[in-house]
């Protein structure tokens, strides 16, 4: 992965010197055509959060000459609406009858002046859409554009960061109510809708995921709800997230054990969890790597002998995507640079048994680390 790239302009959400330092990544890197299909990179670029459909829409960005969007001519007054409507994108509707890969391929032949060599797709286009693009643009080299467009998202601007914060304290108050719903004798699933209820009451418009991990449910980190009964004295991984209304996400985990006080053990094994969420967040400065940072967690619980239960890299990086680049994984020698934005995450997972979860939202600044999250860490006790 190349060096992180902060885009021009950094004070609007959306700005067309994103789609401008899109292209000149693109070039740079020998990609003569970008197509960015519905999804975050299409919203990130140009404001544009089309819904994924059979219909083709696509912002087409060549590495020299003026980027377009292809739509749907009856989709075109809601591109107009949208944030990028004001961006001056030309914007070529095509009709029912119409080819609109045929209508891509002409109008970005006509301004590299050859057909495409290189042509590089969003990492999350729909497969008849990519192979459309494929069949209309024959002899191209089809890739994916997360090298070029992972650049621009990775370093986040200020004015996101205060979305991600904006976010961040919405889910904050809801993981502050927990314990008007989490009790024994209710079920996963009632108290997850109950959180998704309050996800959209404190602050959000949608909600991605609610995650109610009781007892040996809280093993399995990604739990599905489910109509498991609370039990006294159980651990409790709730992993809650939603979307706010500019797209930006939330993602916070925390850990309860309800009606009663914890075992020794599991006091003894949580404040491991507790020194290696800290430990690794205080890691975060600039220069150092993904890897790093995972690495910070991982001694800590390995040198206290609960290696083999932390089977998930620390975090994933956050912005319009819960998950996106950077990954805080083994192997990712990226350094971090300030802007970037991402989730410091270590657990501890007892098959059978049970699981804990420490989460925050952290964004990587000039001299260190700012954490997104509040609320305590230490492992939560509920009445019954």
């Amino acid at each position: 992965m190349g060096t992180a790239t902060a885009p021009a302009g950094a004070g609007p959400l959306v700005t067309i010197d994103r789609v401008h330092a899109a292209r000149d990544i693109a070039a740079e890197t020998g990609v003569d055509l970008l197509v960015l299909t519905p999804g975050s990179d299409l919203r990130y670029l140009c404001g544009y959060d089309a819904h994924a459909m059979e219909r083709l829409t696509a912002l087409v960005v060549p590495r020299c000459g003026d980027p377009f969007l292809v739509v749907p001519r009856l989709e075109a007054p809601m591109v107009d609406a949208s944030p990028a409507g004001s961006l001056g994108l030309e914007l070529l509707a095509w009709d029912e009858t119409d080819d609109p890969f045929a209508l891509l391929a002409r109008a970005a032949g006509a301004r590299l002046g050859a057909a495409p060599a290189r042509v590089a797709v969003g990492a999350r286009t729909w497969a008849e859409h990519a192979l459309g693009v494929q069949r209309a643009l024959a002899g191209s080299a089809l890739e994916i554009a997360s090298p070029v467009v992972d650049r621009l998202r990775m370093v986040k601007s200020a004015a996101e960061i205060e979305e991600l914060a904006l976010a961040g304290a919405a889910i904050d108050r809801v993981h502050a109510r927990m314990a008007e719903w989490l009790r024994v004798g209710r079920t996963e699933a009632e108290v997850g809708a109950d959180i998704a209820a309050a996800i959209i009451a404190e602050g959000h418009t949608g909600v991605d995921f609610t995650i109610v991990g009781s007892g040996p449910n809280g093993a399995s980190p990604h739990h599905e709800l489910s109509g498991r009964t609370v039990q006294a004295r159980d651990l409790v991984v709730v992993d809650i997230g939603g979307e706010t209304v500019t797209g930006y996400r939330s993602d916070c985990t925390r850990t309860y054990v309800v009606g009663g006080s914890p075992d020794a053990e599991v006091a003894e094994w949580y404040a491991v969890l507790q020194a290696a969420q800290e430990t690794s967040t205080a890691a975060v400065r600039p220069g150092v790597t993904a890897e790093e940072v995972d690495a910070a967690a991982r001694r800590v619980i390995d040198d206290a002998g609960w290696g083999e239960h932390f089977i998930h890299r620390t975090g994933h990086g956050i912005g319009l995507d819960t998950h996106e680049a950077p990954y805080i994984v083994a192997g990712n020698d990226l350094p971090l640079v300030p802007g970037m934005a991402f989730s410091v995450e270590p657990g501890i997972y007892l098959p059978g048994r049970c699981g804990a979860r420490i989460e925050d939202i952290v964004v990587c600044t000039e001299d260190g680390v700012r954490t997104l999250n509040e609320g305590r860490r230490e492992l939560v006790e509920l009445p019954g």
